[in-house]
């Protein structure tokens, strides 16, 4: 009986190899002429196409709608600002200005309704006064965060230059060209600086001069010593100077400059401290010394 099921088993698989085999031709041709026809046309499923007409009927007027409101509130807002700002934050990558200029608009019109919501717990004067304010706070609050978080990039740039030149200078002493050495240094180390010498070999590879991109990169991070080392670096081009003693040297002034930076953010700490400690460690401090003194006095009076 195995024996039997043995032998249908295999004569079933033989048979339907061979059906593939004879007809393989047939469906290899078939499958062609459908590919061929299918050239050119793109499936897309009913619900990306849905989300396209949403993004094209709603999403798209809406955020230009949006963008309108804070040209409208501060006319001298171009969008060539706002793209500067945004480089000099790291997000041009993720933010467009026109995206940029809908959050804050949207952030504006949110602070007024937030206001309006507020102040039916109040009387209309609370409203007229309300809504304006977190209006503003909503206009601002864009602005705020993105000039922090430029601040704090350019802060980063300027703690990572001088460990980026020293690895420029080694490489440049050990016979790679400056290019090269932007690749390498972009290969071993990460953050904002690196970042910025990454857009501007890029801006070099496609047909930008050295120096033209150097420039671009000091103005969009607004560090002394990041516009210390450009201005070198384009000396030593046009003169000939030798660029590992450049880089030597930029990289040691830069050192010398973050300590200083950290030595005077030392020495204003006692200063900032100060008033945090007269406002809430000095009251707790005299209840806890002066508390039960006062409880004994009162005490001895009555």
């Amino acid at each position: 009986m195995l024996l039997l099921v043995l032998s249908l088993a295999c004569f079933g698989g033989a048979v339907f190899v061979a059906g593939e085999l004879v007809t393989y031709p047939g469906r290899l041709k078939e499958r062609a002429i459908k590919r061929a026809r299918d050239y050119g046309h793109v499936k897309v499923k009913t619900s990306d196409l849905e989300l396209l007409r949403f993004r094209e009927r709603v999403l798209a007027p809406a955020v230009v709608k949006l963008a309108a409101i804070p040209l409208k509130l501060s006319p001298k807002t171009t969008v060539e600002s706002i793209q500067a700002k945004l480089l000099a934050a790291g997000v041009s990558q993720r933010l467009t200005p026109q995206t940029f200029l809908a959050i804050k608009g949207a952030a504006t019109v949110g602070g007024i309704v937030f206001g309006l919501l507020v102040s039916t717990i109040g009387s209309i004067a609370f409203a007229v006064v309300l809504m304006p304010m977190f209006g503003a706070v909503g206009f601002i609050a864009c602005d705020w965060f993105l000039t922090m978080r430029a601040r704090a990039r350019r802060e980063q740039v300027r703690v990572d230059l001088p460990d980026a030149l020293d690895l420029l200078a080694v490489s440049v002493e050990a016979g790679l060209g400056f290019d090269a050495a932007v690749a390498k240094l972009s290969e071993h180390m990460e953050g904002a600086l690196v970042d910025e010498f990454a857009l501007m070999l890029g801006e070099i590879r496609i047909g930008e001069s050295r120096q033209t991109a150097l420039k671009k990169m000091a103005d969009r991070v607004t560090a002394p010593e990041l516009g210390s080392f450009v201005r070198a670096v384009v000396q030593a081009d046009q003169l000939g100077i030798s660029l590992g003693r450049i880089l030597r040297v930029q990289a040691a002034d830069s050192r010398m400059r973050r300590q200083a930076a950290a030595e005077e953010k030392a020495m204003k700490a006692p200063i900032k401290m100060l008033f945090p400690t007269v406002l809430f460690v000095f009251p707790a401090m005299f209840l806890v010394i002066l508390g039960p003194a006062v409880i004994n006095i009162l005490r001895t009076l009555k």
